[in-house]
């Protein structure tokens, strides 16, 4: 099996083919990887340096608009794992253009090559954040797609078209939608490590209004297990939510990472709240669940504590990325 992952040099994507790499997934045993990355200010060849030297991976520098290279990349492709994207909300607040032209616009190029080249398996990997907020209760596949931020919206546009793709031309797509990751090797503007490198250098972190949001966290492990399952297993046409099932606001979370790293609330600075700053987010996982055995297998308070040990151990990888982003 050859396997295209496109944003595979990102934080998901990444962990996604080393694990691919390392025989992690029974489905996938075997298979042979190919990273299509832009290496844009989130992709870092660093994620993928465990795996460089195998010899079942194969990197490409590109773009996913790029219809030239997918012609020349897909010939042998068995499936296409779809991660490429522009994900961080508060850049979609600031500028939502190239949001547009890549969560949009690549996913396009990227169904339309698959059609040329009769892939028989896509995954487009989306996000909870399609479906809005919810006061209460957890969201199923079915709900409407209300998303409230430019990314979101994005996102629900890619989603949309992936699935008029198998509707309208049979490709055999599937689409999968999580809940908050976290994990080592996620880049260092997002909440988690922003706040842990932030606190570890005895610098103020930034907390959103009152830290009343509340987000359900899934270690990026347990994602990528999700999806293999999918790629694997999954039925066409179908969407997947994948989810954690550790539910909390930004505020107990904050504190949880104060105490993991010895400080205390004098370290954090509360901030005027993100422009339509979505209140809750809950998906249902019963349907991925029943049909492909799915269910979250890292603790969260385990996966988390593991992460703060990653970036105290680690911090030649995070220091130049929040220099040269000015985090």
């Amino acid at each position: 099996m050859k396997i295209l992952v496109t944003g595979g040099a990102g934080f998901i994507g990444s962990n996604f083919v080393r694990r691919t790499i390392e025989d992690t997934y029974p489905g996938l045993a075997g298979a042979d990887v190919v990273v299509l990355d832009a290496l844009t200010y989130s992709g870092n060849l660093e994620n993928l340096a465990p795996v460089a030297d195998s010899p079942r991976y194969t990197f490409v520098e590109g773009d996913i608009r790029d219809a030239d290279l997918l012609d020349q990349l897909l010939g042998d492709i068995d499936a296409i794992v779809h991660f490429a994207a522009e994900s961080h909300v508060d850049r979609s607040v600031r500028d939502a253009s190239a949001f547009v032209e890549t969560n949009v616009l690549g996913t396009q190029r990227l169904l339309d090559a698959a059609l040329r080249a009769k892939t028989p398996r896509f995954i487009h990997v989306s996000t909870d954040e399609v479906y809005g907020s919810i006061e209460e209760g957890s969201w199923d596949e079915l709900r409407p797609l209300e998303p409230n931020s430019p990314y979101s919206a994005s996102k629900a546009g890619s989603d949309l078209l992936a699935r008029s793709y198998f509707r309208t031309h049979g490709l055999n797509v599937s689409i999968t939608r999580c809940s908050n990751n976290y994990g080592p090797y996620h880049f260092p503007e997002k909440l988690i490590p922003l706040f842990v490198t932030n606190l570890i250098d005895g610098k103020h972190v930034p907390l959103y209004g009152e830290g009343n949001n509340v987000r359900d966290w899934l270690h990026v492990d347990d994602h990528c297990r999700g999806i293999a399952l999918v790629v694997s297993g999954g039925r066409a046409g179908e969407i997947y939510n994948i989810g954690g099932g550790t539910e909390l606001t930004n505020k107990e979370l904050t504190q949880m990472l104060l105490d993991h790293t010895g400080t205390d609330w004098s370290s954090v600075d509360r901030v005027e709240d993100r422009l339509g700053h979505d209140l809750r987010y809950s998906v249902d996982i019963s349907k991925i669940s029943s049909e492909l055995g799915y269910a979250p297998q890292v603790p969260f308070e385990t996966g988390l504590a593991d992460v703060v040990q990653w970036y105290r151990e680690n911090r030649q990888w995070w220091e130049p990325l929040k220099a040269k982003a000015a985090l």
